[in-house]
């Protein structure tokens, strides 16, 4: 990982971000990092939220936040909202992911067996396609040996499974945040990410950022990313010196200056 001050900004017309731990600091989201979104999006860079955060959570993001859009759940989804309209995309259709959730609930019982400490993530009767097992949002923090340990028993039930900083989520099906973020510049934008690739910049903090650490050629850590130096299939390109909320705010003015 190198210093951001390597990142050439000339050509970078787009920012994807991560919420939990690279937007936000510590659970919230503060003046200087919306601040610093805001600004981004005034400047006329297209601005997308990649995050494993819920389906309820998405639809006030893509309706309230300064952005282009919203890929939701780790790549099940993504949101648009323009003209007064909200337009949702998901891999999956209604009954698809109706007929999945009482096999996910029933994997969540017997993680919770194993697990002592775990519990479902506070923001689970949002989620459409997922399940999200807490390992240190609103429970008394579990080691990341933990997480990795619930993550393994997600797929050994079948399920493919991701570690975020604050959960593990766990869905059926091969998708992940790249491949739907492929899937809304293609239908949205009229962009192939492939040949777009050195005008985007991706900006996360965890094991489930990888894919676009590794695909990105612009990829972004903030500085907390380091915890999971270890644990990260591939990791970014380059790293901020700031943590969280302030290592986004520090990239977007590296960005605009």
């Amino acid at each position: 990982m190198k210093p951001l001050a390597g990142l050439d900004a000339r050509r970078v017309a787009a920012l994807l971000f991560d919420i939990d731990d690279t937007l936000t600091t510590g659970g919230r989201l503060t003046a200087a990092a919306y601040g610093a979104l805001e600004r981004l999006k005034h400047a006329g860079k297209r601005v997308v939220a990649v995050t494993g955060r819920p389906a309820g959570w998405c639809d006030h993001i893509a309706r309230m936040w300064p952005v282009d859009a919203v890929v939701g759940e780790n790549g099940a989804f993504y949101f648009t909202f323009a003209q007064g309209r909200l337009e949702k995309r998901f891999q999956e259709d209604a009954a698809a992911r109706a007929a999945k959730r009482e096999r996910l609930d029933a994997i969540a019982k017997a993680i919770f067996a194993a697990m002592p400490g775990c519990a479902i993530a506070s923001d689970q009767p949002y989620r459409e396609t997922d399940l999200a097992i807490d390992y240190c949002e609103d429970v008394p923090p579990l080691p990341l040996e933990a997480a990795e340990r619930i993550a393994a028993l997600m797929r050994e039930a079948g399920l493919t499974a991701r570690v975020s900083s604050i959960h593990v989520n766990g869905w059926f099906g091969a998708y992940d945040k790249l491949a739907m973020t492929r899937q809304l510049f293609a239908e949205r934008f009229g962009q192939d990410l492939d040949a777009a690739n050195r005008e985007v910049v991706f900006v996360g903090d965890s094991p489930n950022d990888a894919p676009m650490f590794g695909f990105f050629e612009n990829s972004v850590g903030v500085a907390n990313v380091r915890r999971f130096a270890a644990r990260l299939a591939a990791a970014p390109k380059f790293v901020t010196q700031a943590e969280a909320g302030a290592g986004f705010a520090e990239l977007v003015y590296h960005l605009l200056r």
